[in-house]
């Protein structure tokens, strides 16, 4: 047909290879495991990954943390359910009592999870069988304990991570305490809080769970945590742990806060979202928006069993943690 015009490759101008800029040489890639004589560490494993895209995302991250825990800046875990459901409560924990993290914000989900294992040993539940019947989340333990907890919090003017942490210390037995995030946080005095989403929580549907105190305390637990973001200034590190919606949002509303109080701080720290796909509010609530030309938003992704520790090991090189 006619009306089709073709261009004319023979006639293209080509350059060398050596006139041009190249983004990847042997320097950057991955090395081979015991290749030049090294052991097969994790050191070494790290230090072969290849200089390029998340591999140099999750060593810039690292340092970001060490760095921050030795000039005292803030690191805060916003820590979705998934995270502790997985099995990484240990991991945070330990940056808890090692005095990595600084504070720890979860949703209502990872209260329970990390709540559940501490106390009785087990979490997690197959949702569709008990939705048949009506007794997803109905267990009258986890109800009780963590509903009570709320109105003893709110009797004195505590917050809803607060008073979580404290009924797990009081607990005669706790079987899975060296796991539990908000026990570790009680123990070492790193301030824990918890954020809330009535009706989205499985205690909120317990005959015992009292609305006027789980708000009051989570309400509580969102000021405390605005009172804590001033120390990301100039340094300080943001890692959203697989939460999609709550706790960015919190994030965000709590940096507003801070930043009305404080002069438009706390600005120059790193944020990054680590999750197993990406989504609009981490990407925008804490990577983008908060770093925009003051700060290095990263977006991590893949299994948080994975990364997670990864990053945990990453960090525990970086600071030669025995």
């Amino acid at each position: 047909m006619s009306g089709y015009r073709e261009a004319d490759l023979a006639r293209l101008t080509t350059v060398g290879i050596g006139t041009r800029t190249s983004k990847v040489d042997p320097t950057l890639l991955a090395g081979l495991p015991g290749s030049a004589g090294d052991v097969r560490s994790f050191r070494a494993f790290l230090d072969h990954l290849p200089h390029i895209l998340a591999a140099d995302n999750l060593r810039t991250i690292a340092s970001a943390i060490a760095q921050a825990h030795r000039n005292g800046k803030g690191v805060v875990l916003l820590v979705g359910g998934h995270v502790i459901k997985v099995g990484l409560g240990p991991l945070l924990a330990d940056w808890v009592r090692r005095g990595i993290a600084t504070h720890i914000a979860m949703n209502g989900a990872a209260a329970i999870h990390d709540f559940e294992l501490a106390a009785f040993g087990g979490t997690s539940e197959e949702v569709e069988r008990g939705l048949t019947d009506g007794t997803f989340g109905m267990a009258q333990e986890t109800g009780a304990a963590m509903n009570a907890a709320a109105m003893a919090a709110h009797a004195t003017d505590a917050g809803l991570g607060e008073g979580l942490a404290r009924a797990l210390a009081a607990r005669p037995q706790v079987p899975g305490q060296e796991a539990s995030v908000l026990f570790a946080c009680h123990a070492a005095s790193v301030p824990v809080t918890v954020h809330a989403a009535i009706g989205a929580e499985i205690t909120h549907q317990h005959p015992s769970a009292n609305g006027a105190a789980i708000g009051a305390t989570t309400h509580r637990d969102f000021r405390r945590l605005a009172g804590s973001l001033p120390d990301l200034h100039d340094g300080g590190v943001v890692l959203n742990l697989g939460s999609a919606v709550v706790m960015p949002e919190v994030f965000l509303k709590a940096l507003t806060v801070a930043r009305n109080l404080g002069e438009g701080r706390p600005t120059g720290f790193l944020a990054a979202d680590f999750d197993m796909v990406r989504h609009y509010r981490p990407r925008l609530n804490v990577v983008e928006r908060p770093t925009r030309g003051t700060g290095t938003g990263i977006m991590m992704t893949g299994h948080h069993e994975l990364m997670i520790p990864l990053l945990v090991w990453a960090v525990a090189d970086a600071l030669d943690l025995p």
